[in-house]
């Protein structure tokens, strides 16, 4: 299990990643949480990211900037904003306007069905489970699961979204899942048995696309030039 290979400090930052998540509305774990909870780590490549620029700070900016906080950001994530705004569009008034119409959650039910589709009210009979069997199994499944335990405190930020959620569990995206095999990959490439809070930022940054590179290009640095700097930091 690749979990099982995470060191303490890798945990922590998983479990801050969630947590920036939820304090930020949004209702999956995507890459830009990874390097937010990253960039604020005391490890050495959290370290390196600030003295490129990449701050807390600046990249929660670029999140709410690029993706906005709340349900259904990711409706708007893939977006390029400026580009709409040269023409007379701005995001932000387009999910005020859509919110006063149809409610606060209306993004949230919309993102919800763009991204997971509509709840079927009926089970076929060959996925006829029972209640208790599935429990059971998922109970299992959890059991044989690491505690990903944060041995800090929760991390704080600029925002809070307003009825961000203070538990519950939160799916990796897609994006975020290719991160994380990245990191196994770095791990395997420098042939080390755990992993550590470099390999999970080597595997970041080296992310072709998605809101990472655009983050990092805000704040006037690049992969390449960050992945120099961590290599030579680890050596």
């Amino acid at each position: 299990m690749m979990f099982e290979r995470f060191t303490p400090d890798t945990r922590a930052v998983v479990v801050h990643t969630q947590e920036h998540a939820r304090r930020l509305g949004h209702d999956h774990i995507g890459p830009e949480h990874l390097l937010l909870a990253l960039v604020s780590t005391d490890q050495p490549a959290g370290a390196v990211l600030r003295e490129h620029g990449v701050t807390p700070e600046g990249v929660e900016e670029e999140i709410v900037r690029l993706v906005g906080l709340g349900g259904g950001s990711r409706l708007f994530g893939a977006l390029n904003r400026d580009a709409l705004a040269s023409v007379g569009i701005d995001i932000d008034v387009v999910r005020a306007r859509i919110e006063e119409s149809f409610g606060p959650e209306a993004l949230a039910r919309a993102d919800s069905t763009v991204h997971h589709g509509p709840r079927s009210s009926r089970r076929g009979p060959r996925h006829a489970v029972s209640t208790a069997l599935t429990r059971h199994w998922r109970g299992r499944r959890a059991a044989r699961r690491p505690a990903l335990t944060a041995p800090t405190p929760a991390p704080t930020g600029l925002y809070q979204a307003a009825g961000a959620r203070s538990g519950g569990h939160i799916r990796f995206s897609p994006r975020a899942k290719e991160s994380l095999a990245n990191t196994v990959r770095e791990a395997q490439a420098r042939r080390d048995s755990y992993i550590g809070v470099e390999h999970l930022t080597l595997g970041l940054i080296a992310m072709p696309s998605g809101l990472v590179p655009s983050v990092l290009s805000a704040l006037g640095t690049s992969a390449p030039a960050l992945r120099t700097a961590i290599t030579d930091r680890y050596r």
